[in-house]
C-alpha cells in the first residue's frame, strides 16, 4: 500500500511538471530532512506535503518508529503559510510496545525579513499542539505551543547557513525544552544536494540532549523531492543513532 501511494504521488508530480513550472519556478524548499526549519514559505496558493519513515534508537532495549511522519503546507500568500503535522509512531521500550497517533499538530510560519548584508532570512514558526487529537495512549494532559525563529544567509552560490532558536513544552509539564539547530546545505548539482548539521534540546530542570546529522536530497522536478538521512547522538542522553528517508511534493 505505501508502494502504491509513493508511485502514484511520483506520478501526479512528474505529470504536473509543466504546469508547476509555470506557476513556481524556483525549486521546492523544504523542512526536511535536517531538523533545521526553513524561512521559505509555500508559494501563494500552493499545496505541499512532506513526509517520510524514520527509525530512532536509544540502548539495546529502546527503539522508536515513525510510520509516517506527514507535514502538510498551505501558502495563503507569499509570506504566511498553514500548517499540519500527524505522525504515526511505534516505541519500544524493555519489551514493551505503544502505537497510535502522537496529538495533531497545527501552526503557521510568517516571513518577517528578507536577507540583506548580514541581516539573515528571517521567518517566525508557531505550532500548537492539541491533546485530544491522539491515540489514547498517547494524549497529552495540556495544550503544548512551540515556536521558533528560523534564519538563513547565503554564503555562496552553492552554500547556505541555516539555524532556529527557539522553545517547546510537552504537554505535560510547564518546563519548557529550549531548542537550537545550526545547519551548513551544499549544492552538489542542479538537482543534488547534502546537509551537515548539530542541535540540540535544553530541558529547563535537566541535561542537554546535542545530535549531529547529515544527509541528502534529491530533485526529481521543481516540484518533488527525495531525501535520506541519518545522524547519531553526541550526550549520553541522546539516542544512540537514527536514519530516515522521505518524500515531498508540492501542487
Amino acid at each position: 500500500m505505501q508502494i502504491s501511494r509513493f508511485l502514484i504521488l511520483a506520478m501526479i508530480c512528474i505529470s504536473s511538471k509543466g504546469f508547476s513550472q509555470e506557476k513556481a519556478q524556483e525549486p521546492i524548499a523544504t523542512d526536511r530532512p535536517d531538523q533545521t526549519e526553513t524561512p521559505d514559505i509555500v508559494p501563494k496558493g500552493m499545496f505541499q506535503m512532506e513526509t517520510g519513515v524514520s527509525l530512532e534508537k536509544a540502548g539495546r532495549d529502546s527503539e522508536s518508529f515513525a510510520i509516517p511522519s506527514t507535514l502538510l503546507k498551505y501558502g495563503l500568500n507569499g509570506r504566511f503559510e498553514f500548517r499540519l503535522i500527524a505522525e504515526f509512531v511505534t516505541d519500544k521500550t524493555d519489551g514493551t510496545q505503544i502505537s497510535g497517533l502522537n496529538p495533531i499538530v497545527v501552526g503557521f510560519k510568517v516571513a518577517v525579513c528578507d536577507e540583506k548584508g548580514i541581516l539573515p532570512k528571517t521567518s517566525f514558526l508557531g505550532h500548537l499542539q492539541l491533546p485530544d487529537l491522539a491515540s489514547s495512549d498517547l494524549k497529552t494532559t495540556f495544550y503544548a505551543p512551540e515556536f521558533r525563529f528560523t534564519m538563513q544567509h547565503t554564503l555562496s552560490d552553492k552554500i547556505d547557513l541555516g539555524y532556529n532558536l527557539g522553545a517547546e513544552w510537552d504537554g505535560e509539564t510547564a518546563e519548557p525544552t529550549f531548542i537550537y539547530t545550526l545547519t551548513t546545505g551544499i549544492s552538489l548539482s542542479e538537482k543534488t544536494g547534502c546537509f551537515i548539521e548539530v542541535y540540540g534540546f535544553a530541558p529547563q530542570k535537566d541535561k542537554a540532549d546535542h545530535r549531529f546529522d547529515c544527509g541528502f536530497t534529491y530533485l526529481i522536478s521543481n516540484n518533488c523531492m527525495v531525501d535520506a538521512s541519518g545522524g547519531f547522538g553526541i550526550t549520553e542522553n541522546a539516542p544512540d543513532y537514527f536514519a530516515a528517508v522521505g518524500f515531498s511534493f508540492r501542487l
